[in-house]
Order: structure tokens, then C-alpha cells, then sequence
């Protein structure tokens, strides 16, 4: 079944921190992973409004945990919390008919 990882920028701290983000999270990639949606126009339709969003797809769960604690975005992710507040959530999706 396939899984998604919502990425929610709420706040920027360190603008260079998330330029040193940006072009190591690009490196840790994995396989079936598919970025759907980044950082386009948005609109808060309920809740606080958000600077930017990312959407992206796994296979499945165990895919999108792996590709969270691997070594490439264990790294990346060290300037993204110095950069900015985000929220991260992962969800199933449905199974294809």
C-alpha cells in the first residue's frame, strides 16, 4: 500500500540552514520514491497558514521510514531542524483497486 510524507514549513529560523537542507536532502534519495509536490502556492484553508509544502510518495511505510532514518537525511535533516520549524507526517494511502 502506498505512503506519503506530508512536509510542513511553518516557520523559517536560518535561511542559509535550509539552503545547506535543500542540497543535501536532495541527495538522499530512494528507490520508489516519488516527489509529487513541493513548495507551490498554498492556501490554509483551515488551521495556521504554512510558508511551504512537500509532498511525497513511498511504497509503502517501511520504505518511507527507511528513507527518513537512513545516513543521507539523518544528515540533511540536521539543517532542516536548524532552519525552520516544519511538521512531518506520514500516512497510508488507499490500496488500489
Amino acid at each position: 500500500m502506498p505512503a506519503y510524507v506530508v512536509a510542513i514549513r511553518d516557520k523559517t529560523k536560518d535561511p542559509a540552514e535550509l539552503k545547506a537542507y535543500s542540497a543535501t536532502a536532495g541527495k538522499a534519495r530512494a528507490e520508489g520514491m516519488k516527489l509529487l509536490a513541493a513548495y507551490g502556492a498554498n492556501e490554509a484553508l483551515e488551521g495556521p497558514p504554512t510558508e511551504g509544502v512537500v509532498l511525497i510518495e513511498f511504497p509503502d511505510m517501511a520504505s518511507a521510514k527507511a528513507w527518513y532514518d537512513s545516513p543521507a537525511y539523518t544528515e540533511a535533516r540536521k539543517h532542516r531542524f536548524l532552519g525552520a520549524d516544519y511538521r512531518f507526517i506520514l500516512f497510508e494511502g488507499l490500496k488500489s483497486a
